[in-house]
């Protein structure tokens, strides 16, 4: 589970869970021997000096299987057994009830209900099985948005206030230049009644819409402002996995310089974006957040709605309910809009060997801003 490296001379253990490895490099060989430098998800970045060249490349290949596994099933996780007999493989496993949290909210009630048409995950295999969606909704309603919906990702309910006003989320309409789905219009006109002390609704678009224009060509994009009434639509511009990636990336190389200066430090920061789209991030749930507490639902999506759309989603429930404030709080957030809702974590934080383009820091940028919100 574990690299461990030990310095006799120093007496000190260097302890390196492998899960945590992002990249393993090997360096120019030098007078000494072979560096290898090592590059962790926590951001620890160590280099060590092998003598032996061949040794390094052994080094090198071992950790780079244990790192990432070639299938989920040789992840630790699932051969792992416990010391203590008291701790059973199911522990854990009922900690967190996706139905009691929504009736925590209030749910369901008058205006929202539960449906059991994903049951079988037949509707969206990356919903969970239990959707609340508005009561006065009909199944052919609901089935007519999921198949106008990228990847079937309809809109649902993700966080309901007191004053009745929601916070929903979905994926992009696949609108083309010209399509349109009645069903689809029907389901936000839907959602809009299930707040009667509001008159209209906001769909927030987190893509800069540069980026949702050029999803037209591909059959998708946004929705048409001529078919659906009582709506306000709002960009915001939260960039994609891809910009992201390449901002981590260069925030890392401006925090591992070999000749450190303030100067340098807060020019490569600012040329990193890093905190631009952090901001961008609370800047949209703070838009969310201040509409539902004004009493107007929000419909929320990206592109597939399970990264843009599961921060702000998740960033907005934090500024609204204090509950998501607690440990049990948060656990419940994460599962919920998260884990539930199918966010990639799986690619996202590269667990396994896979497509390098589909890592992303999207959880990283969560906790970040959660961290910079207080």
């Amino acid at each position: 589970t574990h690299l461990i490296f030990f310095d006799p001379d120093r007496k000190k253990e260097t302890w390196i869970l492998h899960m945590h490895i992002a990249s393993i490099a090997k360096l120019p060989i030098s007078a000494n021997g072979t560096p290898l430098q090592i590059r962790c998800k926590n951001f620890l970045c160590v280099t060590f000096l092998i003598p032996k060249e061949r040794d390094c490349h052994d080094i090198f290949i071992s950790l780079q299987q244990l790192s990432q596994p070639l299938h989920i099933n040789d992840l630790y996780c699932f051969h792992y057994t416990a010391s203590n007999e008291d701790l059973t493989k199911a522990m854990g496993w009922s900690k967190f009830d996706f139905q009691a949290e929504y009736v925590r909210m209030g749910v369901p009630n008058t205006y929202w209900s539960a449906t059991n048409i994903n049951q079988e995950y037949e509707i969206c295999d990356t919903y969970p099985r239990h959707l609340y969606v508005p009561s006065v909704a009909s199944t052919a309603i609901l089935v007519g948005s999921s198949q106008f919906r990228s990847k079937g990702r309809l809109p649902v309910l993700s966080y309901l206030n007191k004053n009745m006003a929601a916070i929903c989320r979905c994926s992009q309409p696949l609108s083309g230049f010209s399509a349109r789905c009645v069903e689809d219009e029907q389901l936000l006109n839907c959602i809009l009644k299930s707040n009667p002390s509001s008159k209209f609704m906001y769909v927030v678009d987190t893509r800069p819409r540069i980026n949702a224009m050029a999803n037209k060509a591909a059959g998708k994009g946004y929705e048409n402002e001529n078919f659906y009434e009582n709506i306000k639509f709002q960009f915001f511009g939260i960039e994609n996995i891809h910009v992201m990636r390449n901002s981590l990336q260069k925030l890392i190389d401006t925090c591992e310089a070999s000749e450190p200066s303030m100067g340098a430090f807060l020019g490569g920061l600012e040329a990193s974006g890093w905190l631009r789209h952090v901001r961008a991030i609370l800047e949209t749930a703070h838009f969310v957040a201040r509409a539902v507490e004004d009493g107007v639902s929000v419909l929320v999506h990206c592109s597939d709605g399970w990264d843009r759309t599961a921060q702000t989603c998740s960033l907005a429930s934090l500024l609204l309910d204090p509950y998501y404030r607690t440990i049990m709080g948060f656990q419940a957030l994460i599962e919920k809009d998260w884990l539930a809702f199918g966010h990639k974590f799986m690619d996202r934080c590269g667990l396994v060997q896979g497509d390098q383009r589909e890592v992303a820091p999207v959880f990283t940028q969560f906790v970040d801003a959660e961290k910079k919100k207080q």
